[in-house]
């Protein structure tokens, strides 16, 4: 284990140091013989989904302002690491076990590690020049470990499959193999949904999946090179449908009224829905009490 410095400040940590050693040791009753039952049967599988399912509350109480509900549900985040720290130290032999203070502390050294501007005599005057300390510090610390077997293999392919994509894209781009610029990634975009268009007129639904997820692949790599969060960009497309759509029920009188009507109905609804966020988003005038 890499040893520490003390940190300007540390004292003042002690009451969050306190509130967390005492949620490990609520997890570390649960896991306990004699705890909960649904608890104690968990595994690092069993509890990875939730995982995702968390940070996607996250995600979605950042968007929405909701501060309080931020709160909470980073402590629903907070659980999964208390839970997978607890499963940790219950591993059986030496090799592998690890406990909290394992996880805190390997943070601690790789926060300090890369960050030598604050913590040594390194300089970084802005954002970007911080970055490149960093990337530059993981290439030496990857020369001490095992090579691995490919460029591609520490991406895991456990991650949400837009995340995964974005990663494999950059990292190919580090060895050259990428498109010089986003105008390419049209032309390509162009060829992906030819092929696609191939495939529907074959019926072939297994070489359809495969194309479609080429056509996808190639949309994660244009959004690389825009510098746009696909993730972010689709949850925030998925928030305006929901708002039209809600529009759309509201105009028409309700989600049965919805049903009763044709095609072209609800294509002039939606253009209606449309029209009205748009005035609405050109006549809000912000509030001199908001606070993002």
């Amino acid at each position: 284990m890499e040893s520490i410095h003390p940190i300007e400040g540390e004292q003042a940590l002690a009451p969050a140091a306190e509130a967390l050693q005492r949620a490990a040791a609520i997890m570390a009753r649960l896991r306990a013989p004699g705890g909960c039952p649904w608890d104690r049967e968990q595994t690092f599988d069993t509890i990875k989904r939730h995982t995702l399912e968390e940070t996607y509350e996250v995600f979605d109480a950042i968007e929405r302002r909701a501060w309080p509900d931020l709160k909470d549900e980073l402590g629903d985040l907070l659980l999964q690491v208390l839970f997978y720290a607890q499963m940790g130290s219950e591993l059986a032999g030496d090799a592998g076990r690890f406990d909290l203070r394992d996880v805190a502390e390997n943070l601690s050294a790789k926060l300090i590690r890369r960050h030598p501007h604050v913590f040594a005599d390194a300089v970084a005057a802005d954002p970007a020049a911080v970055l490149r300390n960093w990337e530059q510090i993981k290439v030496e610390e990857k020369k001490s470990k095992p090579a691995a077997s490919s460029l591609l293999a520490d991406i895991p392919r456990s991650m949400p499959a837009t995340l995964e994509a974005s990663k494999l894209g950059s990292r190919a781009a580090k060895v050259g193999f990428d498109w010089p610029s986003a105008d390419g990634l049209f032309d390509k975009l162009a060829e992906e949904t030819a092929e696609l268009r191939a495939e529907i007129d074959r019926a072939d639904t297994d070489r359809i999946e495969a194309e479609f997820g080429d056509l996808l692949f190639t949309m994660m790599n244009l959004a690389r090179h825009l510098k746009v969060d696909a993730e972010s960009a689709l949850r925030r497309s998925n928030a305006t449908f929901r708002a039209r759509f809600a529009t759309m029920e509201r105009i028409s009188g309700g989600s049965a009224q919805l049903q009763e009507m044709s095609p072209e109905q609800l294509e002039l609804l939606w253009s209606e829905a449309k029209s009205e966020a748009q005035h609405n988003a050109q006549t809000e005038v912000p509030s001199a009490e908001t606070n993002d």
